[in-house]
């Protein structure tokens, strides 16, 4: 069994900062890209960045500048720093992993997700 568990969010003031921290756990074999997703109330899930195993990474073009996505490989875990957060960054936070647990082919799993307020 292969799971993502987040952590992290919460509430935060207009141009403040947060650090998520998402960790794969079960039976891994391997990961490959890790990401992070977010959804506001009323619209779609969206790429907010992901990083490859060798650290290649990508953002998309709202959060460049001010996010800046990392893993740790040892501990299969992905984290997302947010500085110069506003309220459009309001959202679930998701992290994404592709991931091959021992004796199966690599799967796309989905944490549980966790809240991102900005108040302004």
């Amino acid at each position: 069994q292969v799971q993502l568990v987040e952590s992290g969010g919460g509430l935060v003031q207009a141009g403040g900062s947060l650090r998520l921290s998402c960790a794969a756990s079960g039976t891994i074999f391997s990961i490959n890209d890790m990401g992070w997703y977010r959804q506001a109330p009323g619209k779609q899930r969206d790429l907010v960045a992901t990083i490859t195993q060798r650290g290649r990474t990508n953002y998309a073009n709202a959060m460049k500048g001010r996010f800046t996505i990392s893993r740790d490989n040892a501990k299969n875990t992905v984290y997302l720093q947010m500085n110069s957060l506003n309220a459009e960054d309001t959202a679930v936070y998701y992290c994404n992993a592709e991931i091959r647990a021992f004796g199966s082919p690599y799967r796309n799993y989905w944490g549980q997700g966790t809240q991102v307020t900005v108040s302004s």
